[in-house]
């Protein structure tokens, strides 16, 4: 297939970029890494008149802030993510992320801010950052706001963002979390969507939970907290038993749907595994 014809635009700083949004609106798309946009465009799902390039606008550094947490440029691809030593000596769940995510050549050129603003269900990345209670910023025309991740995302392919605003940064702050990762399940070994994904992030002090997040992906419109599987966890003692109850309040705080790829009460189940497996896998690799 041929992609439709466009106009394109690579502005030399997001003030121009916001200002282009801006300028046409609803006609224009961003493009970033292109592995979803380009795609749609040639299966004639999207058809914007305008494209405007993210390329010249920076945004890739991956870095630790003193007093900030980690600052992931929107325009890190996923295999940024999986390399970064910060990442890796901080939050190596991150990184373990990225690597469960699409093949290697998609890796090289998709983007964090692309696949967050994207807003699939299934997303990889979501769950993770929410877990670890990460922000975005966003830049537009009238200036700059940060939005917490878990409040970006309003629906399938929906998010906060105004027309002319972009992602330009994810941060994740300093924390007091021992442990935290993020595992899925796929229809294959490598590549595949999840049909559910669960991230988890706690605090173990002497055997006792003293905080958790648990961030379902996959099993709802938007990637959703497990909070009411989070309360159940603080303070109380490690056990395999408390794991395995706190998988089945987790089953009970989705609402997945039934697709070509699982049932509704398969996915149901498979929070309900994946909870436990994910606790005990924080827990016990006892690093972030």
């Amino acid at each position: 297939m041929y992609l439709p014809d466009f106009e394109y635009y690579a502005p030399e700083n997001i003030a121009e970029a916001c200002k282009l949004l801006t300028q046409f609106g609803e006609k224009a798309k961003l493009l970033s890494g292109g592995t979803d946009i380009i795609i749609k465009m040639k299966k004639e799902v999207l058809a914007p008149e305008v494209l405007i390039s993210t390329k010249n606008l920076g945004m890739k550094e991956i870095e630790y802030v003193p007093g900030k947490g980690v600052v992931i440029g929107a325009r890190a691809t996923h295999n940024d993510l999986v390399k970064s030593e910060v990442l890796q000596g901080k939050y190596a769940s991150v990184s373990n992320a990225a690597k469960q995510m699409a093949h290697n050549q998609v890796r090289n050129v998709g983007t964090v801010g692309g696949n967050i603003s994207n807003a699939v269900p299934s997303a990889d990345l979501p769950p993770i950052f929410i877990s670890l209670n990460a922000t975005v910023k966003l830049v537009g025309s009238n200036g700059e706001r940060t939005v917490a991740m878990e409040d970006l995302f309003t629906g399938p392919g929906k998010t906060v963002l105004a027309q002319d605003e972009i992602i330009t940064e994810v941060v994740i702050p300093d924390q007091e979390m021992t442990g935290s990762t993020y595992i899925k399940f796929g229809l294959r070994k490598s590549g595949a969507l999840a049909v559910v994904g669960v991230a988890v992030a706690v605090q173990v002090e002497n055997n006792v939970i003293k905080d958790a997040r648990v961030a379902l992906g996959a099993v709802a419109p938007t990637p959703v907290r497990a909070k009411k599987t989070e309360e159940f966890l603080k303070g109380k003692t490690v056990s395999d038993e408390l794991l395995a109850e706190a998988g089945v309040i987790a089953s009970g705080e989705c609402k997945p749907i039934s697709d070509i790829r699982a049932s509704a009460e398969y996915r149901t189940d498979l929070v309900r595994i994946f909870t436990k497996r994910a606790l005990r896998k924080a827990i016990d690799e006892g690093h972030v």
